[in-house]
């Protein structure tokens, strides 16, 4: 009799053994079928001083291209992603292009094997930004040249040629030579008509 019970015990011991592995096995199958991020280049939370070229993704399960979506987006809300991702078994890289220094936003969309859509985000401060552009060869400031402006109508030309020029220099200072030489001459002819009255006088 005793040995009856305690086998019958012994027999319900394994069938409930049994019965709670298969319920600890059970949900394991839509668990693992249900994909998440488990990492990320750079870290959730990080501050970087160097901008990185990729930004890089890692999931439990491999990401499908066809339903996975990657933003990425900066200060003032500027896109920063440099182009589509990359897939290379559970990881998905994106090329990244720096902007202002500030916070960094990558959110990222997937669907799962068991139908359910993946959805988060990580964030990351870049303390350093891109430098400013430097200006452009428009932008440098030159010497403004005077423009020449035209003369008023109806005034008078301002060339050297139109300066009045004395008119005693047209002759080259020689213009006085005959008042002495017609004093001469009248002294003269005064002179030859005293002597002619005189002659008659004798």
């Amino acid at each position: 009799m005793g040995g009856r019970v305690a086998g019958t015990a012994r027999a319900w011991l394994v069938v409930l053994g049994v019965a709670a592995g298969v319920s600890l096995m059970a949900p394991a199958t839509p668990a693992a079928a249900h994909n998440s991020l488990t990492g990320s280049d750079p870290e959730n939370g990080a501050r970087v001083a160097t901008a990185p070229k990729r930004i890089e993704l890692r999931f439990l399960a491999t990401p499908k291209e066809a339903t996975t979506k990657v933003t990425v987006t900066g200060p003032d809300n500027v896109a920063a992603a440099g182009g589509a991702p990359t897939f290379a078994g559970k990881r998905v890289s994106v090329p990244f292009t720096p902007g202002a220094a500030g916070l960094y936003i990558v959110t990222y969309q997937l669907a799962s094997d068991d139908g359910h859509p993946v959805k988060g985000e990580i964030r990351f401060t870049l303390t350093t930004g891109t430098p400013a552009e430097s200006p452009s060869a428009s932008a440098t400031p030159t010497t403004a040249v005077p423009t020449p402006t035209a003369a008023p109508t109806g005034a008078a030309p301002t060339s050297a040629s139109a300066t009045p020029v004395a008119a005693a220099d047209d002759d080259g200072g020689t213009g006085w030579w005959w008042a002495p030489v017609a004093v001469l001459v009248l002294a003269a002819l005064a002179g030859g008509l005293m002597l002619r009255r005189r002659a008659r006088r004798r």
